[in-house]
Formats: C-alpha cells, structure tokens, sequence
C-alpha cells in the first residue's frame, strides 16, 4: 500500500489537502498531512525560534511513524515552500522514502534558502536583508494571492477559506539554508507542473537544452513528469485530478525527459534555416557587427536574445546559429545585422539586461558605418518583456520593433506582476511604432496566452501591428522546423522590417506605414 505524505505550502496548512486526501484513501491509499509549527493549529509568536529545520523535523515525525515493509512504501508530496521540509526529510530518511513529488514548485539546493524559491523578487530583496530570523511574514490579503501563485481554477469559496485560514510564516522558515547531505539524490522524484502557473514540460526541456547545469539531474529516468492544466493550488482547484495525477507518480508512470545528446545538439545550436551570406563580423566587447557590403551608413537591426540563459552557456547567445543567421541575412541584404550578450541569466536580472541593450543600441548608433536614424529592434522569446522601455518611450530614431516567439508578460510565477516589464501596459505611448510580431501556432499555451493578451491590447490602442504567422511552428522554429513554411515566414519577417529601416526619412515613425503584407512573393 501506498502512503502518501502532504506538505503544504505557505501561510496555509493542512486543510488544503482535504479533497485530494479523500480521492487517494478512496483509491486505496493512505494519505497524511504534516502539520507544519506555526501554520497548523497555535500561530507561530516573533521569538519562538520556528524555522526550516523545525518544519523538517515536523515531516520527520510524520515519515518515522508510518508504518513501511516490502508491500507499503511513502511518497513525500512538497507544495510550493513545503518541498523545502520534505526535500530536507528526504535527505534524513532516504531508505524510508520511495520518491519526492515535487508539487508546482522548485529544485531546492544545498545551503539555499527557501526564500530563493519565493516569486516575488521585491520580496526576496527586502526579506533577504533581516538580519533576524524571528519574524513573521503577514498571509495575503483575499486579492493578493496572484502574488504567489496563479489561483486559476480556485472556486470563489475555496479562496474565501484559503484567505480565512491562512496563517503568517515564520521568517526564519525563509531565510534558514537547507542543508543537504546529498542522500536525498538517490530518491526517485517527479514534477507536477501547473501550465496556469507558467510552467510546463516543454518549457523545462527547452531550458535543459540551455545547458543549465542545475537541471541536468532532471533527465535522470528516475526523474517523471506530470502537467495539470490549472493554477498553482491544484488541490483546490482540480483535486480529484491530483490525486489521480499523484497514483501515477507513486506507480512510476510521467513524462521523462530527453537528455543532451552530444551526437545532436539541442535546438538552439541546430543550423539556421536558411542559406545566408558569410559577411565581416567585429566585435566590440558584448557586441558582434555582422557588416553589408556598403560605402554609405546603412540601417541597423539589433537582435535581441531571450532568457534566462545560463552564466555559464558555451557558446553564448551572440554565438548561436539562429541568432548569427538573422544577422548574417540581414547584412546580405543591405543593413547592419547586431548581435549581443545581455545579462538575463535569472529572472531577477531583467533590469540589468534592459541597461545592457540600451547600452549595445548606443555604442551601433555612434558608429560612423551606421545610420544613426535608422534603426529596428528584434527581440526573441523571453527577451520580448524588454521591448516595454522602447514601447513606452519610442524614440524618432527606431523605424521598427520586431518580436519573434515573444514573451509579452511575465509568466504567473516569474515574480514579476510589481515590475515594469508589462509590454501591454506600455502599447499606450507606443504611437505610430511599426510593429512585426511572428507568432508560432505551436506555440507553449502559457507563453501564447501573453501574446494574444498583448493584440487585445494592440488593438485597444490602435497600434500598428502586422503579425507573421507560422501555423505548424515551433518557439525557436528557425533552427526547429525544416519546411518551406517556416522560411517563408522568417524571409516575410525581415522584408517587413528592413522595409521600414530603409524607409523614407520625414521624421519619424510617421514615415513607415507599411503596405498590406504580400505572401505571393514567397
């Protein structure tokens, strides 16, 4: 018989496994819940000294006093912060755990703090500098769970209960560093990724390929997969789901995902679609000029990559044959193609990759082989939420902005929501910016649903979007889907926007509308 033990996340306790607990008993299966000190029952006081290794040693008592032998084993179940405490039990009890299911939350590591985990990176900033560990953190108030997590799915009345019985978290459960031994490697574990909360199994197969080497272990067999198409609290939301979803996970059924091959390299290192030119690159520090053969100042498209990409990626973005293939085509065909590294390696470093690209736009306009006043802006995937400082404030000199696969808001559990990076909310001083958005049909729901959201938008403020579509592409096709579809659109994209680059010059972006879009040409 399987039992399975319940860890709940923040500010909340066991009461939230109410559902999900019937639907596994009704199963067969035995189902406890781990009263986490200070979240169940008496509230945790400032100075009573709760903290990680408290609420490990509460999983503890849980795991030593369930009965296990050859036919019964446990599998630990951590929602959001409480896979903190069960990673942490695990790691004491591997013998007596037979997988680790991590519920819509993250990989914890060795001397990290759980507050690392924590959404809200204004949050983690202020919380990370107390230098007490004896406070406590406030639940949300009814409308502020969004803060934490999609409440996609949660019935109104389950969010009224949620709110009422919520309790403040103790900080020291934040701020204590986990401390591994490393036994808990050897427990087999599985991922349930809530897509409502902006994760899914492609997403984390795409970010393997970045070669990240935290998430290397994830390709490990023993290692499955489950998606549950709902918000971060799946037990309020959809818990007879769950609960079958976690009879699977206990069986060794899911989702495995595929490992880097060094015989075929990942998608992002796969050869560009098209045959472009070879052309003079120079670089200049974080910055590649892909040059034309031209004697006057030409126009210049930046492209932008997206992120996060590892500190560590060999090679660089800048280097990637996707990337170098826009910029080469984009030389061949007259302007100059640039290419640079910005420092979007986590999704706190939005700020610091917005400077980068401002910084790489000025050091092309000040060289003498660039028209100064004529320039275009591509961003890709994740680097679509910089394109919001240039919608916000589009200066005379952009003739275009460009956005491939973009992403166009942050995603429910990037910790974003209080930040600037809302591209939607900048299309308001967009003005008469020309804009070519291509949008791939096989796009990830979770990253397609802030494109749709940023056109609702486009059109609420009149502004002057063409979309190239890509029916049957992939995020990331030009490297991905070898067929005439897919270079069609990447040729449609670069004709719109060097269209608009080499525009006519009569004093801004009044001077590029463009003729309706033409595909007989391809």
């Amino acid at each position: 018989m399987t039992t399975f033990i319940l860890v709940s996340g923040m500010f909340t306790g066991t009461h939230i496994w109410q559902d999900t607990a019937a639907r596994l008993t009704a199963a067969g299966a035995r189902a406890h819940t781990v009263a986490l000190t200070g979240l169940d029952g008496p509230r945790a006081a400032p100075g009573t000294g709760v903290d990680l290794e408290t609420h490990i040693a509460d999983v503890l008592a849980v795991i030593d006093s369930v009965e296990t032998g050859p036919d019964s084993e446990v599998v630990l179940v951590g929602h959001d912060y409480g896979i903190h405490p069960a990673v942490g039990a695990a790691d004491r009890r591997p013998d007596r755990v037979a997988r680790v299911v991590h519920l819509d939350s993250g990989l914890p590591r060795d001397g990290v703090p759980a507050l690392a985990a924590v959404p809200d990176q204004s949050l983690r900033e202020r919380l990370g500098g107390e230098e007490s560990h004896d406070g406590l953190l406030p639940p949300p108030a009814h409308d502020a769970w969004q803060r934490w997590g999609s409440t996609e799915g949660v019935p109104d009345a389950a969010l009224d209960r949620l709110t009422a019985l919520a309790a403040p978290q103790p900080l020291g459960t934040l701020l204590q560093p986990l401390r591994l031994t490393g036994a808990v490697g050897t427990v087999p574990s599985t991922g349930v990724l809530c897509t409502g909360n902006g994760t899914s199994i492609e997403l984390i197969q795409m970010l393997v390929g970045l070669g990240d080497p935290a998430l290397r272990a994830l390709t490990d067999p023993r290692v499955t997969f489950f998606e549950l198409p709902t918000g971060h609290w799946p037990m309020l939301s959809r818990p007879a789901e769950l609960g079958d979803v976690l009879l699977r996970a206990a069986a060794g059924e899911g989702h495995r995902l595929t490992p880097v091959d060094a015989a075929e390299p990942p998608a992002h290192l796969r050869p560009f679609l098209l045959d472009v030119p070879e052309v003079p690159r120079e670089r200049h520090g974080n910055v590649d000029l892909y040059l034309p053969d031209a004697e006057e100042p030409c126009p210049a498209v930046v492209f932008v990559h997206g992120g996060p990409v590892p500190a560590d990626a060999t090679p660089t973005p800048r280097g990637w044959p996707g990337l170098t293939g826009y910029a080469r085509y984009a030389a061949g065909e007259g302007a100059v193609g640039v290419l640079l590294d910005h420092r979007l390696h986590d999704l706190g470093d939005y700020e610091r990759a917005a400077a980068d690209v401002a910084a790489a736009v000025e050091l092309v306009r000040a060289d003498p082989r660039v028209d100064a006043d004529r320039i275009a802006l591509w961003f890709f995937s994740g680097g679509g939420l910089l394109t919001v400082d240039w919608l916000a404030a589009p200066p005379a000199w952009l003739r275009c902005l460009a956005a491939t696969y973009p992403v166009l808001a942050p995603l429910p559990n990037w910790g974003l929501s209080g930040t600037r990076f809302h591209p939607a909310r900048a299309l308001a001083n967009a003005g008469s910016l020309p804009l070519v958005l291509t949008r791939v049909g096989r796009e990830m729901p979770e990253i397609a649903a802030t494109v749709e959201e940023f056109l609702a938008a486009a059109k609420d403020h009149g502004a002057d979007v063409e979309v190239v579509d890509v029916p049957h592409g992939h995020h990331g096709f030009e490297t991905i889907d070898r067929t005439d579809e897919a270079r069609a659109a990447i040729r449609h994209a670069m004709r719109s926007v060097l269209r608009l680059a080499f525009g006519p010059d009569t004093g801004g972006h009044q001077s590029a509308r463009r003729p309706a879009p033409d595909y007989r040409r391809e």
